[in-house]
């Protein structure tokens, strides 16, 4: 997830950069917040290679303000542990040698109280930084919101992790009791909304904050086009498990049908079947299959085959942007009292699609590609997104573990088609008839 964005053309206003201030400080204590429910050997665990540790999350964002931000900015600021660099480096191949991703796990040292100090250290040097700056110059300012938005992809990837984690306990532990909800009512059938051909402008355009990998902004042609209203929710993937769509080989690419056999799928991640009725593992433990909420935790080739079983198609990135620029930017996201699991859709009176941000992130049909004119910043921040762009696939949209604010019509999120353990889900497309 992520890239670089571009830094502005001149200073920001004291104002400006009070404001940022308080930007970065709530979200280094969220991070924070996120992780207390947590005790310190549920923080040094990863449940797969995909995965990392809760004390490593917490580490590596702290790394990463301390690398690209004080140890540039910051008159004599002192490393607080050299060795941080090679325990907390994720995959900047320009700042040396790091712990491999898979075992980040076996890193018991440094311990959570160290860590929680590093955290404490550079707070507070971050505190003095700004402190120093009556009107902070472009690229403090642009290094700080990559620094802010680098650390909310992080407290999402805290969330899907500890679930990784919990989920692969015997004793099935819940991060939270259950929430109190009203029952919902049934969802309403889906309706298609039409779209007309053109050439339509793609990519960020204008002020505020985005990744590299949203830009260059570019005209592309489509043809006209249908996008269900709303996300496929979790009834109608029951009816493409019963109707045995994971035992339908024709129905699979053949990457995908080469996957189910290796790996056994034969319902999404997080799905079990006891006493006759589905249940689904989340973040408040085990928990009777809400029907009308979306279907999550689907890998590319699940989502592909759902599809293609339904007579439809999965959109390209460029219709949802399309799509998603007649929705509001509001959905269920991460934020204080948030639901942490997917939602059933709401009734939208102005006929617009529902659910386009926040719930799960929607699989596209488009690989993960340059768009025209891209080129990779240089230097380490430009290892943040650039060499990714081979073998993956986009999703738009955020999750209801993505943090509020965080997310545009122009966020492009990529995984690689197998990938399922993050809120992964789709919405259907067609052609117009």
């Amino acid at each position: 997830m992520g890239g670089l964005a571009l830094v502005p053309d001149s200073p920001f206003s004291a104002s400006a950069s009070n404001a940022l201030s308080d930007r970065l400080f709530e979200t280094r204590r969220l991070s924070i917040e996120l992780a207390a429910p947590l005790s310190a050997e549920d923080m040094v665990v990863q449940a797969m290679e995909d995965a990392s540790p809760i004390k490593w999350h917490l580490a590596h964002t702290t790394w990463f303000f301390e690398t690209f931000v004080l140890t540039p900015y910051l008159t004599d600021y002192s490393l607080f542990d050299e060795a941080f660099n090679y325990c907390f480096n994720s995959y900047y191949e320009h700042l040396g040698a790091r712990q491999p991703r898979p075992k980040r796990g076996l890193l018991t040292r440094p311990s959570l109280d160290r860590v929680l100090a590093y955290r404490q250290h550079v707070d507070l040097a971050l505190t003095q930084l700004l402190a120093d700056q009556t009107e902070a110059p472009p690229a403090l300012i642009h290094t700080l919101e990559v620094g802010i938005n680098h650390e909310q992809q992080h407290q999402e990837l805290m969330l899907t992790d500890i679930l990784s984690l919990f989920a692969a306990n015997p004793l099935k532990p819940a991060y939270r009791p259950p929430q109190p909800r009203s029952v919902p009512a049934p969802s309403e059938p889906l309706r298609w909304i039409d779209f007309a051909g053109g050439v339509y402008p793609i990519g960020h355009q204008g002020k505020g904050f985005a990744w590299d990998n949203e830009g260059p902004r570019h005209d592309v042609l489509l043809r006209p086009f249908r996008l269900a209203d709303r996300l496929v929710t979790n009834r109608e993937w029951l009816a493409f498990v019963d109707d045995g769509g994971y035992e339908t080989a024709t129905l699979w690419l053949s990457d995908g049908w080469a996957a189910i056999m290796r790996e056994n799928w034969h319902a999404p991640l997080y799905w079990e079947f006891r006493d006759e009725e589905w249940f689904e593992l989340s973040l408040e433990g085990s928990q009777p299959l809400s029907l009308d909420a979306p279907v999550a935790h689907v890998s590319y080739y699940e989502a592909d085959a759902f599809a293609r079983w339904s007579g439809k198609r999965l959109p390209t990135e460029f219709e949802w942007e399309v799509a998603a620029a007649t929705a509001p930017n509001k959905g269920n996201f991460l934020q204080r009292g948030a639901a942490l699991r997917p939602l059933p859709a709401e009734a939208e009176p102005n006929g617009s699609p529902r659910q386009m941000f926040g719930d799960v992130w929607e699989w596209t049909q488009s690989a993960y590609l340059p768009y025209p004119g891209y080129r990779a910043p240089e230097g380490a921040l430009g290892e943040y997104n650039g060499k990714f762009m081979v073998g993956q696939h986009v999703l738009r949209g955020g999750s209801c573990v993505t943090p509020q604010g965080h997310i545009r019509p122009s966020y492009r999120n990529f995984f690689y088609p197998h990938q399922r353990w993050q809120f992964l889900g789709l919405r259907l497309a067609s052609e117009v008839a």
